[in-house]
């Protein structure tokens, strides 16, 4: 994904090189060139890149989720089927962002199925997370908490942009707070909460400290809080019809008070940001030991100390199933069986 998409911005960047320094007119529309023409080869690089941003965050909530339930992860090839199709199928929905730019119904047609379309593997991978879930022994540790935000958030954030895929409703809000409210609950309710799970999850292994898990629930709180009150209110100010890229707006718009409880929102999440970076300093300095493998998981980075020596392993060690450190620990356990 990451070569096909950032293969057009650099074609697209070479173009718009020529057109400024060696007299081409790719995109001078006073010469006979496109500024559409831009902004497909600046979007066939720019949705794609959502994805590949995101599936980092999806590789963290598969980790971190099976372990948190106890269970393993539930329909894994399923879920590995998803993973691909998610990237075959982003390939082809970059136009969505142009539906107000004057393509032909045919074109937009396609592009608004294939938005559409994108959202099926993307609900397989929710529907396989919360089924881990289900009847396992959850333990609501800090890395744990994170993740479940980020399942609520990220289906909330597809649901939305199933919306922006209906042309005529993307017709209305094209370049409105709606469309920063549904990017913000994919790139932080979604992205930036796995960020912060992974984090708690793996500091330990590390630096071989735990994080506070008593400042991390303040941490998540807080930052939970001010996200929903940022983001949540600004969708609407965009059904409003408040547009995007505008530094002021006249006080009669009817938008002041929203845009103040975003703001409110926002002092939140950066109080919740002060407290995580004082539990990382803090725990570098006298955080409670983590020993090699605090969370009983079952990988192989967690058979080593923490943090991990130069060489990792004495020896190269057999992996015989995708949960080799659990199948070390409790060989004959019928519940942990590998299928």
């Amino acid at each position: 994904m990451v070569l096909l998409a950032v293969s057009s911005l650099s074609a697209a960047q070479l173009m718009l090189l020529a057109d400024r320094f060696l007299g081409a007119h790719f995109f001078d529309t006073q010469a006979g060139g496109s500024a559409v023409l831009w902004m497909h080869f600046f979007w066939i690089f720019g949705h794609p890149e959502v994805y590949i941003v995101v599936l980092p965050a999806f590789a963290f909530a598969s980790e971190i989720i099976p372990v948190f339930s106890r269970k393993a992860i539930f329909g894994y090839p399923v879920m590995v089927a998803a993973t691909i199709a998610i990237g075959f199928v982003s390939m082809s929905v970059w136009a969505h962002h142009m539906f107000a730019v004057g393509m032909t119904p045919t074109s937009n047609t396609f592009f608004a199925i294939s938005t559409m379309l994108v959202g099926v593997p993307t609900g397989m991978k929710i529907f396989n997370w919360v089924g881990t879930m289900w009847g396992g022994k959850l333990r609501f540790a800090t890395p744990m908490l994170f993740s479940i935000a980020f399942l609520a958030q990220f289906l909330f954030a597809g649901l939305t942009g199933i919306m922006l895929g209906a042309v005529p409703f993307n017709w209305q809000l094209t370049d409105s707070y709606f469309v920063i409210a549904h990017f913000h609950y994919v790139l932080v309710g979604a992205i930036v909460f796995m960020i912060f799970a992974a984090i708690y999850y793996w500091f330990p292994k590390a630096t071989g400290r735990l994080l506070n898990e008593r400042l991390g629930r303040w941490h998540f709180w807080l930052f939970l809080i001010g996200f929903h009150l940022t983001f949540d209110t600004m969708h609407i100010p965009g059904l409003l019809g408040m547009p995007r890229r505008i530094y002021t707006y006249q006080a009669d718009r009817g938008w002041g008070t929203l845009n103040m409880i975003c703001t409110i929102g926002a002092v939140f999440q950066a109080a919740g940001l002060l407290v995580f970076v004082f539990n990382i300093v803090r725990s570098l300095r006298k955080g409670q030991p983590a020993g090699n493998d605090p969370w009983d998981a079952w990988t192989l980075e967690w058979t080593t100390s923490s943090p991990p020596p130069e060489y990792n392993f004495a020896e190269t060690p057999v992996v015989r199933s995708r949960r080799p450190l659990w199948d070390l620990k409790h060989p004959t356990d019928p519940d942990w069986k590998y299928e």
